[in-house]
Order: structure tokens, then C-alpha cells, then sequence
């Protein structure tokens, strides 16, 4: 792992004193429906819209098809609009890293006025779906995660490592955005919901920095790697991955859960928490596992966990539903 900027050239980057040859023609603005939807980053919408329906499905004895529906809607609406104001804001920064270079505007296949235009229609709708379609409470968590994510959030990564714990709040919000559109409230179990995906994208965009830490650095993006040294970012991927055992296991002594959960969220959370440690394996055996490769199976580790322990939560409530009356017939 380097610690200053690479010097390789990266097609679609231009570095100092080099010159882009698809720089050299004005641009044409040639935006497609694919470029318009690219705008919503859809890999992470999607994930978004599962932890959702996640809180919808642990708060509601009974789903309604339609207030689901529009909090799907107004959610997807939400987290498209955050994702297209924020290219357009980096659309400059974008253009100095391999992952983001070929976005719509940066790569300059889309006029910069029509992906701001869109990213603000798409946060108008939102407010009105999530009100209309759940309520106002609910309404006002999709307002404040979309303004807090490009207001201070997107402004911040070059300015702090600490842009990471605050962008993790309104990252949390779409999991209580489903319970809320339910009960109408936040209580222990939703904000136990919104805990757990606060805490685990942590070491998730900490494992992210390890391995993308030239293209930050190029951007001038801040990270926990970059600005406090890889080993203090592993310890804090060890302690926040930790943490999630107990957190999630709260559900639990809420009776929200019961022993499927337990079982389920437990085993997850040892592996997880064993992945994350494996980091310092990584430093005691150098030559044999690199931390950009460590940062990588720890990366693809967050993905597995997350997903599984909501899908644990939902099989739980099934179970639950299923068995409960076989056991008041048995008692009764």
C-alpha cells in the first residue's frame, strides 16, 4: 500500500501534467436513460431499498401492499436524489479517479445543469411519496438524510476523515424510514435498526479506503487510513465490528427476535468480527496477504453480513408467526 498518490496512468484520469486526449473536443452532452440511471448509483440504492423493506417487514404484523409500495418509492426517489446531487458536486473530483471517471458528468456525457435539475426533482417527489404514501414523520427522515448526505457529508470528505461516521447517519436512515412508515414513530427496535447499519458502515468504508486509497488521494479525499495510519483503521474495523454483536443481539431482550435470530445473528456477527481481525494477521505475515487484499475479503465479508442478518430478521418474524399459533392450540 503507497502511502502518496500513483503515478501509473489510469484511462479516463488525467494526472499533473499530463493532457486526456477526450479532453482535447468540446463535449456533447449525448446523455442516455442509462446515464440518467447510472445517477442513482443503483447497486447502492438497491441495498438501500432491501434494508427498507427490512424494517417494514419487522415492524408490520401484516404488509400493506400500497403504503409499501410508496415507501419503496419515495425511498428509491430519496437515495437516487442524494447519489445525483452528489456527482454533480464532485463531478470536478470525479474525473481524477478510475472508479468514478466515466460517471455521466464527469466523463462529460451529460450537462452538469440537467443532473442537478434531476437529482432535485427526484428529492421533491421523494418528500411527497414518503408523505403521501407513509407519513409526515417519515417524510421528514427521507428530508434530513438527503440534505445532511450532500449538505455536509459530500463537503466534508475532502476536508475530514471524519466525513465518514457523519455520512454513516443519514446512510442508517433507510431501515427506519421502513419501520416508521408502519408504527408511525421511532422506539427501541427501530432505533436499534438504524444502529446496526450506522455502525457497520464503518468497517465497510474503512475496508473501501484500503484498496481505493490511490483514487482518494488523487481526489483529495480524506480517509481513516490515509490521514490515521492503516493499523489504527484496522483496530477501529476490529471495534466497531465487534460492537455490532451486541447491538443487533438487542433485539432480543426487545422481543422483537426470537432464538432463530439469536443463533443466526450471532454466528454472523463471530465471522464478521473474525474477518475484521484477520487484519493484523495480514500485518504479522507480510509478503503473504497484503492489507489492500485483506481490505478486500473484509469489504466482500460486509456485504455477506449485512443482507444475511436482515434476511435472519425476517425468517425469524415468519417462523415466529408460524409457530405461534401451533403452540397456543398445544397450551391451550
Amino acid at each position: 500500500m503507497h502511502t502518496g498518490a500513483s503515478t501509473r496512468a489510469t484511462p479516463g484520469v488525467v494526472h499533473p501534467g499530463e493532457t486526456d486526449a477526450s479532453q482535447t473536443h468540446p463535449l456533447t452532452y449525448s446523455a442516455t436513460w442509462r446515464d440518467f440511471l447510472a445517477l442513482t448509483k443503483p447497486r447502492i440504492t438497491l441495498l438501500c431499498l432491501f434494508m427498507t423493506f427490512g424494517g417494514i417487514a419487522l415492524a408490520a404484523d401484516e404488509l400493506n401492499f400500497v403504503r409499501t409500495l410508496l415507501t419503496l418509492t419515495g425511498t428509491f426517489l430519496s437515495v437516487g436524489s442524494a447519489s445525483a446531487l452528489n456527482m454533480y458536486w464532485e463531478r470536478e473530483g470525479d474525473k481524477l479517479m478510475a472508479r468514478t471517471a466515466k460517471r455521466p458528468m464527469a466523463a462529460g456525457r451529460m450537462n452538469p445543469l440537467h443532473g442537478l435539475v434531476f437529482g432535485l426533482a427526484l428529492g421533491v417527489a421523494s418528500v411527497f411519496v414518503l408523505w403521501l404514501g407513509a407519513n409526515a414523520l417519515t417524510a421528514a427522515l427521507g428530508t434530513f438524510a438527503l440534505a445532511s448526505y450532500v449538505l455536509i457529508y459530500t463537503p466534508l470528505k475532502r476536508r475530514s476523515a471524519l466525513a465518514l461516521v457523519v455520512g454513516a447517519v443519514p446512510g442508517a436512515i433507510p431501515p427506519l424510514l421502513g419501520w416508521t412508515s408502519v408504527t408511525g414513530h421511532i422506539d427501541a427496535a427501530g432505533f436499534v435498526l438504524f444502529s446496526i447499519l450506522l455502525v457497520w458502515q464503518i468497517p465497510h468504508f474503512i475496508a473501501i479506503s484500503f484498496f481505493r486509497q490511490d483514487d482518494y488521494e488523487r481526489a483529495g479525499i480524506r480517509t481513516v487510513p490515509g490521514t490515521q495510519g492503516e493499523s489504527l483503521a484496522k483496530l477501529q474495523s476490529l471495534a466497531y465490528s465487534t460492537l455490532l454483536i451486541p447491538i443487533s443481539l438487542m433485539f432480543i431482550p426487545l422481543g422483537v427476535a426470537g432464538p432463530f435470530y439469536f443463533t443466526i445473528a450471532l454466528a454472523l456477527g463471530t465471522w464478521f468480527t473474525w474477518h475484521a481481525a484477520k487484519g493484523f494477521r495480514a500485518d504479522a505475515k507480510a509478503g503473504t496477504e497484503n492489507g489492500s487484499a485483506w481490505a478486500r475479503r473484509f469489504f466482500y465479508a460486509s456485504l455477506i453480513y449485512l443482507p444475511a442478518l436482515t434476511l435472519a430478521l425476517m425468517l425469524d418474524r415468519t417462523i415466529g408467526n408460524l409457530v405461534a399459533p401451533i403452540m397456543e392450540r398445544l397450551l391451550g
